[in-house]
């Protein structure tokens, strides 16, 4: 998705290799960070009905529920873009939950900080996120799995503590949850599953 929009927008190469990081890598390289501000905002705001769910979403969802395992969206989004057409972030993003039968326990965090709080008030034992940066801030909760989603198979474990588990699939994800034990009905997973 960032691609077709950075290619709509011409501010990337057709041959820039697929996926979000590589979009963000090549703006930021290039001296265009306000570009990739504003692609962010036209992407999650008015391109997202576009998106598809990542393939094995549904399936992990179907597992969870099955097996009485509570879970929850927790995102750190603005409401505005920073930059750009004013785009109502959460309303994008919700509207899209709801199309895909995802719009249960659905928490949108202003700020980094607060997704973190957020994590440990609804005491999650595992977190899934696509960005490794987010993953190494301090204050997560002691016992919490932390999970790199990475479909792309990108060279994102660099300087990643060892603890933090990285998977390139929701089947993989699954796999890992049906060989633990003890998974109450409170464990709760945040959820990246836009396919960008």
């Amino acid at each position: 998705m960032f691609n077709v929009a950075g290619i709509e927008k011409k501010i990337i190469p057709k041959t820039l290799p697929y996926g979000k990081h590589h979009v963000r890598s090549y703006l930021r390289q290039n001296g265009n960070e306000e570009e990739w501000i504003k692609l962010q905002g036209y992407v999650y705001g008015k391109k997202l009905n576009e998106a598809f769910a990542y393939d094995g979403v549904k399936p992990f969802i179907s597992y969870c529920e099955k097996e009485n395992i509570e879970y929850c969206i927790i995102s750190h989004k603005t409401r505005y873009p920073y930059s750009g057409p004013a785009y109502d972030l959460h309303q994008s993003a919700r509207d899209w939950l709801i199309r895909h039968n995802l719009q249960k326990n659905i928490f949108f965090e202003l700020t980094k900080e607060e997704k973190i709080e957020r994590i440990a008030e609804q005491k999650c034992t595992h977190f899934i996120d696509d960005l490794p940066e987010f993953l190494t801030l301090p204050g997560f909760p002691e016992n919490l799995t932390r999970i790199l989603f990475n479909p792309f198979a990108l060279n994102l474990a660099q300087n990643l503590p060892p603890d933090i588990k990285i998977m390139q699939s929701w089947k993989e994800i699954q796999s890992m949850m049906e060989k633990e034990t003890g998974l109450k009905k409170h464990s709760l997973f945040e959820l990246n599953t836009e396919n960008m």
